[in-house]
Formats: C-alpha cells, structure tokens, sequence
C-alpha cells in the first residue's frame, strides 16, 4: 500500500549535491523564519480535498505530446537510476499575501525535468520546438501549464522524490512532484504528478487559467518582517526587525528598512545560499517610546527594487512593501 511503499523507499545519493548551507543563512534571531522550513511546516495549497495516497510501485509518469520524439514512461525505480540532483530551492504560492505564510524553503532530491524532456526529443521553442507549454497532470486530474523554455534554460528543474532528507510527504506529492525556482507553484508545482503533456498555450489553458489567473507567472521580488509581530508591544532599547526576503532565480541583493516615515536604512543580510533560496535579513533598531510602522523592501540581484504600491494576488501575484504597527513602552 501507500504508506508502505513509502517507508520502504530508500532515497539515492545526489550525484550532485546541494552545497552546504553558509554559515551565517540562519540568522541568530528569535522570530525569525527558520532558513529550512521544516516538513511539518511547510504550506500546503491545492485543490485535493483529500491528499492522495499513491503506492511508488504503481507509479507511472508518461511524457508525451508536440515535439516529443520518444514517448517515454517510467517508473520510479527507474527515474532513481538517472543522475540524482540535490538542490535548496523556495517556493511560494500565487494566492500569498503581501506579508503573508505560503512561502517555504527545503532541500529537494529528484532528477533533472530538463534531462528528461531532452532524452524524449523535446527541444524549447528558442531551439526551434514546437511545444511552448508543458503541461503536467496530477493523480487526482489537476492540470499545471509551465514554460517549456523556463523549464530547459538551465535553471534546477526538477522531478523531486525527497524533501529535507525524507521521501516526499504525502501532503507533499509524493511519490514525486515537480519543483521549478523562480515560478510560483500554480504554475509549475505540479505534486502528484502522472503525465507530462508537451503542447502550447493557445491550445490549452491548465486549470487555473480559465479561473482569472495569469498562464505565465514568474516569482514576484518580495520581503517580509516577521518579528516583532504586528500589534506587538516591545520595550524600549534595541530591537531586532528581522525576516525574509525572497527573488527567487534572481537572488536578494539588498533588504531595507524604514521606520515610520524615515529615511530607508539598509539592513544585515544572512548568507547567500543561492538565488533560489529565500534570505534573511536582520535590523537593530533604536526603538523610543509610542506607535511606530516598520516598513521593509527588498531589491533583487538584477537591480529591481519592490514596488511600493501594494496589489492584490490576481491575477499573478502580490506585490507591494511589508509593513507592521508596533508599540514601544515608556521607559
């Protein structure tokens, strides 16, 4: 059964490993989100009113459709017997608010999806393929559209089987999900994965698309203060305004800091783990007596800061400056 293949699953060695993460990522600051966002922990969205409990010994996944010169099927034995990568990699969901909790950072374990795709004879549109969408199906009949050429520009595309060192959970997709940096997961997260369908966006829209959200939606750069939390009463002295910022593909090249209508004041930034990765970030304040709004932005590594003005989560995601209400006590 399910849960039975699951135990017995014994996850490869990476042929190529994720690299240890810095000393420093982790930021020594209570409150803060932790750099690994525990299994247990990690958001969950989708549609599964039930989270599906598929045995790894029945699991097929087919890649088929425009383009592909070999219709493949595997099985998971199988795709463990390809070249295992390791990688950090954080995700976030389209439906997260500015501020909000689906965002999450883990080590996944799978196999290239660009490998895969090339050894069925798939080539991305800038290669002249004809498929410019990629359209994954779930156990459960969901359907998730992705770019094919983000897919296979070299970026950690993967088909992940573990997560933080364990077989996927099962509320996690197991027994392998997709996982592509840089793309929100409605749009690329495909868990519970059976089929992998090469066509184009003008000839099918996948799930969400016909619901109002965007077929293409690359992370948007965002940051978050997550202590001291809102409506918090702190004393006075220095206080430690800490969170996360996230760009994922493009890095976090700077976070800063306002509070109440002073001047931007650049914040520590933890260690870099990669530009896939979420990263933390850290400011002391001065903090005086009375309400006071704490405010924080993040610029990406190509230079692009946070927009200020804040926008709703359609019809591809929030964007907008964090900002929490804190009251300091009288001395």
């Amino acid at each position: 059964n399910a849960a039975a293949s699951r135990a017995a699953l014994r996850l490869p060695r990476p042929a190529s490993p994720a690299p240890a993460v810095p000393p420093g990522a982790q930021l020594p600051v209570p409150g803060i989100s932790p750099f690994v966002t525990p299994n247990r922990d990690f958001y969950r969205v989708d549609t599964a009113l039930v989270v599906p409990r598929v045995d790894a010994g029945r699991w097929r996944l087919r890649v088929h459709g425009s383009g592909v010169r070999e219709e493949l099927t595997v099985t998971l034995p199988e795709l463990m017997t390809r070249r295992i990568v390791e990688r950090d990699v954080t995700l976030a969901c389209v439906s997260n608010e500015v501020g909000g909790p689906y965002v999450g950072n883990a080590r996944w374990l799978g196999v290239s999806l660009a490998d895969l795709l090339r050894e069925a004879g798939v080539r991305p549109p800038s290669e002249g393929g004809p498929a410019d969408q990629l359209v994954a199906r779930s156990v459960d009949g969901m359907t998730i559209g992705t770019p094919v050429e983000q897919v296979m520009d070299g970026r950690d595309a993967l088909l992940a089987f573990g997560m933080n060192g364990e077989p996927l959970p099962f509320a996690h997709g197991f027994p392998v999900r997709m996982v592509v940096p840089g793309l929100y997961g409605y749009v690329s997260a495909c868990k519970w994965i059976t089929s992998i369908e090469l066509t184009t966006f003008a000839a099918y829209d996948a799930y969400w698309v016909p619901r109002g959200w965007a077929a293409r939606a690359p992370v948007k750069t965002e940051s978050r203060i997550d202590t001291p939390r809102p409506l918090a009463r702190i004393a006075p002295g220095t206080v430690a305004v800490a969170g996360v910022a996230w760009a994922q593909h493009r890095g976090i090249r700077r976070v800063e800091v306002r509070i109440d209508d002073g001047p931007w004041q650049d914040a520590e930034l933890g260690a870099e783990d990669g530009d896939d990765t979420w990263r933390q970030w850290l400011h002391r304040w001065p903090a005086t007596p009375g309400r006071h709004t704490l405010t924080v932005r993040a610029t990406d590594g190509t230079g692009a800061t946070q927009p200020e003005e804040r926008t709703g989560t359609m019809p591809d995601g929030a964007q907008g400056w964090h900002s929490v209400v804190v009251e300091v006590d009288d001395a």
